[in-house]
């Protein structure tokens, strides 16, 4: 088919706005949320459901890691599908699978079997995810109406991972750790039903076909790197294991790129991170999440080991960052991305933000939840709020409808490869942090006693102060990485405030005749 022959698609002005968008954003925001929250719901329910199979501490990890491993690695490839198959086709097999997997896993007997389920749930995640992206980004292209649908599913984005913790803290605490996964079934069944009433399906690109080899090679570099950072946890950064994982996955993602610039249907084409401000906008977001997720790991652990509280009341604890979140993405961030350039928004958010972390490193082991907590909390959340919505919708903006599948799967390639860096190095520094300092403290306290020994209650403070240190070293270094977020966006992201939208003159105007 020759140029002159090939069918334009139609601008996004041209089309009648769908009369259901809206509906459809509720469908598109409860099935983010249920993949994004699923990422922490477990982690409460962990404890319970080792002792309940009989999981072996060293295996445990594999309730996450599994989903981690399969929701990381094949997201490009889902959002692949999306484009190629029909968006609101994927969205709905991805819903089914997920439903299906999390029923598989509440019903698990055993490790294996959970192990199992938790990687099914990652796959169909890795449909869901960027497929529920590109129906955002297709059906609300311009105006307020474009900030406001970013606005919600930024802070769905944000808050996601907290409101995980508290349904995983109720559901363990007066239920069963089994529900935390049963819960994702009549979920899944609302959304699907929303699905098949309110999103309207696109398939943009008929010709084209699945690039296998960029499959294996980017699939298998994230999926190794996601799973070298899980590793770095237990064993530490310089464990040869850890390093041959990291630079096998580098090595498979740089002949990912040079095969994508052969490729005749390229998995990612290289245009859309080659752009200035998409890049910057991926980057950001993966140095914000690496710091949130920092905060998330250490403030659980904070909450329930140091300060004894239940996993309902952890889960609770983070309720007044949720809240933050809620309000900056869709009071503040909704309101002026229209108005305002998207790092206006983007550099305060992360200033902010890091404020907040820095306001954890003076976390002591006695209670100062109002005192420290509380404040940072409210800052961390209008932060994130700031952040992750003009950082969504400035990755997405002028991608062709073609491209936005694989585009929303990047910036969800982004989220997950940050939590799992940010996981795994903050991790490594608090672990080492404490050890360093119960260690010296100890031989200290031995040396004040003259060498007759140091009591169980003076060696049980030593250990508090010295987890607590380990936790406030990690969150200064959270600290340190959102301002590096804040400087990524300030000189990449050089896009201008949205201007209005020029549409084409209708006949009346023009002085055509219908």
């Amino acid at each position: 088919m020759s140029q002159a022959e090939t069918p334009r698609p139609t601008p996004s002005w041209a089309l009648p706005p769908d009369p259901r968008r809206w509906w459809g954003l509720v469908v598109i925001a409860i099935a983010q949320l249920m993949v994004v929250l699923d990422a922490t719901i477990v982690n409460i329910a962990l404890p319970s459901a080792q002792q309940d199979l009989g999981m072996s501490d060293a295996n445990r990890q594999w309730v996450i890691t599994a989903y981690m491993l399969a929701f990381g690695g094949l997201l490009l490839l889902g959002g692949r599908i999306a484009d190629l198959a029909g968006r609101k086709r994927t969205f709905m097999v991805g819903l089914v699978g997920f439903a299906a997997a999390s029923g598989l896993g509440g019903a698990a007997m055993g490790p294996g079997l959970l192990f199992g389920a938790r990687a099914l749930q990652g796959a169909f995640g890795a449909l869901l995810a960027p497929s529920a992206l590109s129906l955002l980004t297709t059906t609300f292209t311009i105006g307020k109406e474009r900030s406001k649908a970013f606005g919600i599913y930024g802070a769905i984005a944000g808050g996601g991972a907290a409101i995980g913790l508290i349904a995983g803290g109720l559901l363990t605490q007066y239920l069963t750790w089994r529900w935390c996964l049963y819960v994702n079934i009549p979920v899944a069944i609302i959304a699907l039903a929303g699905a098949s009433l309110f999103l309207r399906d696109t398939r943009e690109r008929g010709g084209a076909r699945l690039d296998i080899p960029g499959v294996l090679l980017g699939g298998g570099g994230l999926v190794a790197i996601v799973y070298g950072c899980s590793e770095a946890r237990p064993r530490g950064w310089g464990d040869g294991e850890v390093v041959a994982w990291l630079v096998g996955g580098v090595l498979l993602l740089a002949f990912f790129g040079w095969w994508q610039t052969r490729a005749r249907y390229p998995l990612l084409p290289l245009h859309i991170v080659r752009d200035r401000n998409r890049g910057g906008a991926f980057l950001t977001m993966a140095l914000a999440v690496i710091a949130l997720f920092g905060m998330f790991l250490f403030m659980t652990y904070y909450f329930q080991t140091v300060l004894g509280y239940s996993p309902v009341r952890a889960g609770l604890a983070f309720l007044p960052m949720t809240a933050a979140i809620v309000v900056g993405a869709t009071q503040l961030s909704a309101r002026l991305l229209h108005r305002l350039a998207p790092r206006l928004l983007m550099v305060p958010g992360a200033l902010l933000a890091a404020a907040g972390l820095h306001t954890l490193t003076y976390l002591t082991a006695r209670p100062s939840y109002v005192a420290h907590v509380l404040p940072a909390e409210i800052l961390v959340g209008l932060g994130m709020g700031l952040i992750f919505m003009p950082v969504m919708a400035t990755a997405t903006s002028g991608v062709a409808p073609q491209d936005s599948g694989v585009t929303s799967a990047t910036v969800n390639t982004a989220q997950q490869v940050g939590g799992s860096i940010g996981t795994a190095l903050l991790n490594t520094i608090a672990t080492s942090t404490t050890a360093t300092y119960i260690a010296a403290h100890l031989t200290d306290a031995a040396r004040r006693t003259g060498g007759h020994g140091v009591s169980p209650a003076l060696r049980s403070e030593i250990v508090r102060d010295g987890v607590v240190d380990g936790f406030t070293a990690a969150l200064g270094v959270s600290s340190a990485i959102m301002l590096l977020a804040a400087l990524t966006a300030g000189l990449m992201i050089t896009v201008g405030a949205p201007k209005p939208p020029v549409r084409a003159p209708s006949p009346r105007t023009s002085g055509a005749r219908p």
